[in-house]
């Protein structure tokens, strides 16, 4: 395992067996997407409350959960990267941080459609909201922070300081709806005491939970490769890639 861990940190390695992976990853997205679509907006039934509106929840909700995932994998590989100067950490780090952007603003925009007939207005400053929005600002300081500095180390280095500075972000938006009263619905699927909903509601959004995830470690890799490729285009293996190509 540890060999494994090892080779992975090699960007020759990570280049060759992402390559590999990414269209059976493509692929399975795909089919869990459309599964996970037809499930919730076809095959499950209308909420007793929120009528067709809810089924915004398929997009809304794992858009959300990955929102937090994906800044939580900038933290690690920032910590790694500070700790142990691997370079793919660096890399995971950067490639994520546009898809993680792109995951929380939809998470924001799918909100607001969600709450202008459930509350009455696309936005309040309620303090899931707020704390999302803040999420985003960090997403997109990383991101100006990273594009600002010439150099790939000292980028990497503050990048991943602030990263590990926001994280303390992260359990606020988590828990936001059981700290203060906010118009946020509370937690309703990872709930253990009882059940708050239908089976034929839940297996479409756990479906689509796990589409998004294939979907961020698909365009993760080839947006890493990319990167891989740009840092070490003066070394020999990649001189070798491009006289093949």
């Amino acid at each position: 395992m540890w060999l494994f861990y090892h080779k992975l940190g090699s960007p020759k390695y990570f280049y060759s067996l992402a390559g590999k992976l990414i269209p059976w990853f493509g692929w399975l997205t795909l089919a869990l997407i459309v599964a996970g679509l037809y499930g919730g907006l076809i095959l499950a039934p209308s909420d007793y409350q929120q009528g067709e509106s809810y089924r915004i929840i398929y997009l809304h909700v794992p858009a959300a959960w990955m929102s937090l995932f994906i800044y939580m994998v900038m933290a690690t590989c920032g910590a790694i990267g500070l700790i142990w100067k691997m370079k793919m950490a660096d890399v995971i780090a950067s490639s994520s941080a546009p898809i993680g952007a792109a995951f929380t603003f939809l998470a924001l925009v799918t909100g607001s459609l969600w709450g202008k007939p459930m509350w009455g207005t696309y936005w309040v400053w309620d303090a899931r909201l707020t704390s999302e929005l803040i999420l985003l600002f960090l997403y997109l300081g990383f991101m100006g922070l990273q594009a600002a500095i010439d150099d790939k180390r000292s980028a990497a280095n503050a990048c991943a300081v602030l990263a590990l500075v926001g994280v303390v972000n992260i359990p606020i938006i988590h828990y936001s709806v059981e700290w203060w009263n906010t118009l946020h619905q509370g937690t309703t699927v990872m709930r253990t005491d009882k059940k708050t909903m239908d089976t034929s509601m839940l297996i479409p959004l756990l479906t689509m939970a796990v589409a998004f995830k294939l979907y961020y470690a698909t365009v993760l890799m080839m947006r890493a490769r990319n990167e891989v490729l740009d840092r070490e285009r003066d070394t020999s293996w990649v001189k070798e890639l491009a006289a093949e190509a």
